[in-house]
C-alpha cells in the first residue's frame, strides 16, 4: 500500500481538528478490524467514509462514540479524550449525536414524545421548553406536522428523518451517521439526504458511512476511503475522479 494519507496519519493535531483518531486499532476476539486507522475532522467539516462492506468504516464511527472500546490507539472528540479511564460518557454523548440504519423510535410514543424523551430525562428541560426544541427540530427536517404522529404513520424516509431531529434536539457538536439510507427506496432515500444536505449547509460537523457515492462526491469535504481496516486515501472529493490506487479504482469501478 501506498501511503496517501498526508492530511492524516502521523500529521500534527490543528485547534480546529474536533475528532482526531490516531493509530486506532480494535479487534473482536482473533479477528483484528481496525489496523491502526489514523484521520483527523475540522470543526464545520463532512467526513465520509467509504469502502466495501467489512473495511472497517462502521466500526471506526462507532469508536468516535465510545459505542466500541479501542484496543490501542488516541480518539479524542470535542475534547473528550476517549481512552482516558476518567472519561465521562455521558458528556460525550451529549456532544456526539448518532443515526444508524435502524430508526429505533419507541413505537408506543409519538414523534414528538419521541424527541422530547432525551432532552427532559437527561437535560431536565422543562415541558414547554422540549415541545418547542422538538418542534423546532422536527422543522429542521421537514416533519413540522409530524409532532402529534406514531411512527407506524411514517414512511421509512419520515421516520428516519424523525431520528435525525431526535439526535439534533440534543444539540450535539458533531453527527455521524452509519449507513442511514441503505433500508430505503431511492426516493425516501432522496428525502434524508436532503435533510443532511442541509445540515452541511448549516456547518454542522459530521462524519458519516455511506455507499451513496454521488451524494460523498456532493457532500464531502474530506473523503476516507478504507481498505482491509486501513485508511488507503485521504482527499477531498475529486479523489473519486482521480483514485491513486488500485484498490479504489476496483470499489468505484464496482459501487458507481
Amino acid at each position: 500500500m501506498t501511503d496517501l494519507v498526508p492530511t492524516a496519519a502521523g500529521a500534527a493535531d490543528s485547534a480546529n481538528d474536533i475528532v482526531v483518531l490516531r493509530d486506532v486499532h480494535k479487534s473482536f476476539g482473533q479477528i483484528e478490524v481496525l489496523k491502526g486507522v489514523s484521520f483527523q475532522v475540522k470543526r464545520g467539516e463532512v467526513t465520509v467514509l467509504i469502502g466495501k462492506s467489512g473495511s472497517g468504516k462502521s466500526t471506526a464511527l462507532r469508536c468516535i462514540d465510545r459505542l466500541e472500546k479501542v484496543n490501542r490507539g488516541h480518539i479524542q472528540v470535542c475534547g473528550h479524550v476517549l481512552t482516558d479511564p476518567t472519561l465521562d460518557l455521558r458528556q460525550l454523548r451529549l456532544d456526539v449525536g448518532i443515526v444508524f440504519q435502524s430508526y429505533n423510535l419507541f413505537p408506543h410514543l409519538t414523534i414528538g414524545e419521541n424527541i422530547m424523551l432525551a432532552p427532559r430525562s437527561v437535560k431536565k428541560l422543562g415541558k414547554v421548553q422540549a415541545i418547542a426544541l422538538a418542534q423546532e427540530c422536527l422543522g429542521q427536517v421537514g416533519l413540522s406536522e409530524k409532532f402529534d404522529a406514531y411512527p407506524e404513520q411514517l414512511s421509512g424516509g419520515q421516520q428516519q428523518r424523525a431520528a435525525i431531529a431526535r439526535s439534533l434536539a440534543m444539540q450535539p457538536k458533531v453527527m455521524l451517521f452509519d449507513e442511514v439510507t441503505s433500508a430505503l427506496d431511492p426516493q425516501l432515500t432522496g428525502e434524508v439526504l436532503r435533510v443532511i444536505e442541509g445540515l452541511a449547509d448549516k456547518g454542522m460537523t459530521m462524519v458519516m458511512v455511506t455507499h451513496e457515492m454521488n451524494f460523498a462526491r456532493k457532500i464531502a469535504d474530506q473523503l476516507v476511503f478504507m481498505h482491509q481496516g486501513k485508511v488507503w486515501e485521504v482527499g477531498p472529493a475529486d479523489v473519486l475522479d482521480h483514485p491513486q490506487t488500485e484498490e479504489l479504482r476496483d470499489f468505484l469501478g464496482h459501487d458507481l
